[in-house]
């Protein structure tokens, strides 16, 4: 895997590198909205907009300083300033919550990269249509293997008999990259490019995980990654910040915000590979 981390510029501002608008979290589920906010900062974008309830934009303020919020009257407000959507992480499957996906894909740009994790895999899985019909040019898809069988509508154990072949037929259906997250995580594109990981452990089999995931796709996207490079990277840099962290924490004691405390120290070993390759 050798995509290179996006390009940092002595002039330069936080316009720079990326707004992303992160349309995530609900009253019970407000950890995810912070996870895949910060996540997205920790790994180089210049914003992140935080979309949900009052409830969740008060406690994650409570958390980081960082993350500009927004309430839900303000989801479609000027939507053409973004350059990357998050939409899932711990959304939640009411009617209220689908109802605001469907509306916010109608409004978006059809080329804006959107990526689409958790209930807002769930939402779509149970209506495709709300995704199909817009025929988005920039999809990234990332799924567990549960969330997999849902777009397919197939078993999990299908998936999990060839999980190659499951991620080409979810990006060749829905038209999108598909990271589809095992021990080994594959991403896939509708023309059958895959990169299979090799980084990452049983430490990192813990609630949360995937929101950083997300979170660090969609900051490396909104950074000017093509979506599919941004994807891979995701990936490899969440798995090496899983094993950097399971090295000094125990496999049994690694928490989601553990992996973007050691984001940091999973970028400077990359940068260190990229030096000696030169």
């Amino acid at each position: 895997m050798d995509y290179k981390l996006p390009k940092r510029f002595e002039n330069s501002h936080k316009g720079t590198y990326g707004r992303v608008l992160n349309f995530a979290g609900s009253d019970y589920m407000p950890g995810a909205a912070y996870l895949s906010s910060v996540s997205a900062l920790k790994i180089g974008c210049g914003y992140c907009f935080l979309c949900s309830t009052d409830r969740v934009i008060n406690i994650v303020a409570t958390k980081s300083h960082n993350v500009v919020f927004l309430p839900h009257s303000k989801l479609f407000d000027n939507l053409d300033t973004f350059d990357v959507v998050e939409v899932g992480c711990g959304l939640s499957q009411g009617v209220e919550y689908k109802n605001l996906l469907e509306n916010l894909l109608s409004k978006l740009r059809k080329d804006i990269p959107l990526l689409v994790d958790a209930d807002g895999i769930n939402i779509i899985a149970n209506n495709p249509e709300i995704l199909l019909k817009h025929h988005f040019k920039n999809v990234v898809l990332t799924p567990h293997p549960q969330e997999a069988a849902r777009l397919l509508n197939c078993s999990v154990e299908e998936i999990l008999s060839d999980t190659k072949a499951s991620a080409q037929k979810i990006s060749q259906k829905y038209n999108c990259i598909t990271v589809l997250k095992t021990h080994r995580t594959v991403v896939v594109n509708p023309s059958g490019e895959i990169y299979e990981n090799t980084t990452g452990n049983s430490a990192m089999a813990k609630a949360g995980s995937g929101d950083v995931l997300a979170g660090m796709i969609s900051g490396l996207i909104a950074q000017g990654m093509n979506i599919f490079e941004g994807a891979c990277l995701g990936v490899y840099l969440h798995g090496l910040c899983g094993d950097i962290a399971r090295d000094k924490l125990t496999e049994y004691s690694v928490l989601a915000e553990d992996l973007i405390t050691h984001i940091p120290d999973a970028i400077k070993v990359l940068q260190s590979k990229d030096s000696e390759n030169k």
